[in-house]
C-alpha cells in the first residue's frame, strides 16, 4: 500500500503545482472556452488543464518504476504498461490540444483515439478472456479482442468527453472511478491472498491521483478547464485500468463466487452509466432531429439539472452521489460476502439520495417564490444568476 500511496501523492501534488503554470500558458497560447449558448460560464476560461494531469502521470510513473518492488514487478512481464501509457497519453494530449486551441473536426479526434487503442493493443493491453456465466473463460482470439478492445477505449474516452460540461465534473466522477478500480483490486487481491501490486491498480491509482490534483483548481468556480485534453486523458487512463483488470482474477480462487470476475467488466459502465448514458441519450435525440450525433446541444443530463432548479455545485456534487452509490455498491458486492446487506444498504441510500434531488429545488423555489412581491414570479434574477460563473 506505500508505494500506491506514495504515486498517488506524487500524481497530485504534481498537477495541482503544475495547473496555475498551465493555465498562464493557456492564456498565452490563446486556448480559451469562449462562452457558448449551452455553457454556463459567461467569461473566457483557459482550457488545457489535462497538460498538468499528463505531467502528474509521468511524474507518478517515473517514481512508480523507481520503487524496488513495483520495479519487480513491472519487470515480470508488464514492463510495456509505462510506456503504452506514456505513448498513447501522449498521443491523445497532442490531439487534444489541437482541439482545445484550433477545435478540430470529430474524425480527426476519432482516429487519435484509435491509434490510442492501437498503441495500447501493441504494448499488450487488450481484451484476452470474458467471464461466461458457467464460471469458465472465454479466451478471445485477435479477431474479437482487438476489436472489442478498440470498442472499450473509444467508448470510454468519448463517455468522459461528454460529461465534461460542469466545472470539476468529469475530474470528480473519473476519480471515484478510479478509486472503485483501485479498491476492488487491491482489497480483492488481498483477501484471496494474492499479490497486490500489479499494473492495472497502479493505473487506477495514478488515474485517482492526477484528478485529485486537478480538481481543486476545476472544481466551481473553475479557473481552469481540462478541455479535451483532460477528458480524454482521463478516458485513456480509466479504459486502460478495465482492460487490465479484466480477466485478472481466476474465479476458480475466489472466495466470494463468479460476481467478482464480472466486475471489471460491470464496474466501468456502472460508475459511467451516468456519461454513457448521456452519450447514448444525445446521439439518439441528435439522429432523430436529422443533425449529427457531434454536434452540441444544450439538453445533456447536467443541463437539466440546472433546469430544475439546482445550483451548478449541487448538480455537479449530485453526480458525485450517484457514481460514488453505485461504484461503492459493485465493490462491496465484489468483495464483502453480505450480498444482501449490502443491496439492501444501496437501496436505501439510492430513495433518499431520490428524496433530496425532486425535494431540493422545490422547497428552493417555494421560498423564492414566498419572498417576491407581488406580480413578482420570483424567479427573474435566479435564472440570470445561474448563467453566470459561480462565484
Amino acid at each position: 500500500m506505500r508505494e500506491y500511496l506514495l504515486t498517488i501523492l506524487v500524481a497530485a501534488l504534481v498537477s495541482y503545482v503544475l495547473t496555475p503554470a498551465v493555465r498562464r500558458f493557456a492564456v498565452w497560447f490563446g486556448a480559451q472556452a469562449v462562452p457558448r449558448d449551452r455553457d454556463v460560464h459567461v467569461i473566457p476560461t483557459p482550457r488545457l488543464g489535462g497538460l498538468a494531469m499528463f505531467g502528474g502521470m509521468v511524474a507518478a510513473l517515473v517514481v512508480a518504476t523507481g520503487l524496488p518492488q513495483m520495479r519487480q514487478v513491472l519487470q515480470d512481464g508488464d514492463i510495456t504498461v509505462a510506456k503504452a501509457l506514456l505513448i498513447s497519453g501522449g498521443l491523445i494530449v497532442l490531439v487534444g490540444i489541437a482541439d482545445d486551441r484550433w477545435e478540430v473536426d470529430a474524425l480527426t479526434k476519432f482516429a487519435g483515439q484509435v491509434a490510442a487503442a492501437g498503441i495500447f493493443i501493441m504494448q499488450g493491453i487488450q481484451i484476452y478472456v470474458i467471464p461466461l456465466p458457467n464460471g469458465e473463460s472465454l479466451s478471445l482470439p485477435p479477431a474479437y479482442g482487438v476489436p472489442l478492445t478498440v470498442f472499450v477505449v473509444v467508448a470510454t474516452i468519448n463517455a468522459v468527453n461528454f460529461i465534461d460540461g460542469l466545472d470539476g465534473l468529469a475530474a470528480g466522477v473519473v476519480g471515484i472511478a478510479a478509486l472503485a478500480l483501485f479498491s476492488y483490486a487491491y482489497m480483492l487481491s488481498k483477501a484471496n491472498g494474492m499479490t497486490t501490486l500489479t499494473s492495472a491498480t497502479l493505473t487506477a491509482a495514478v488515474l485517482f491521483g492526477i484528478c485529485a490534483g486537478f480538481l481543486p483548481h476545476n472544481f466551481s468556480p473553475a479557473r481552469i478547464f481540462m478541455g479535451d485534453t483532460g477528458s480524454m486523458l482521463i478516458g485513456l487512463l480509466l479504459s486502460a485500468s478495465t482492460i487490465m483488470l479484466t480477466g485478472q482474477f481466476d474465479p476458480a480462487v475466489l472466495s466470494n463466487g463468479l460476481f467478482p470476475f464480472w466486475v471489471p467488466l460491470l464496474l466501468v459502465p456502472a460508475v459511467a452509466a451516468v456519461p454513457f448514458m448521456d452519450m447514448l441519450l444525445a446521439v439518439w435525440r441528435r439522429t432523430n432531429q436529422g443533425r449529427s450525433p457531434f454536434s452540441p446541444d444544450k439538453q445533456h443530463l447536467h443541463h437539466r439539472l440546472l433546469q430544475l432548479g439546482h445550483s451548478t455545485r449541487r448538480a455537479v456534487l449530485i453526480m458525485y452521489f450517484w457514481v460514488g452509490l453505485l461504484a461503492s455498491g459493485l465493490v462491496g458486492l465484489a468483495v464483502f460476502d453480505a450480498a444482501w446487506i449490502t443491496l439492501g444498504v444501496t437501496l436505501l441510500v439510492a430513495v433518499g439520495g431520490v428524496v433530496l434531488v425532486l425535494a431540493g429545488p422545490g422547497r428552493g423555489r417555494r421560498r423564492r417564490k414566498d419572498a417576491s412581491g407581488p406580480g413578482d414570479t420570483g424567479d427573474g434574477a435566479e435564472p440570470a444568476a445561474r448563467t453566470k460563473m459561480p462565484v
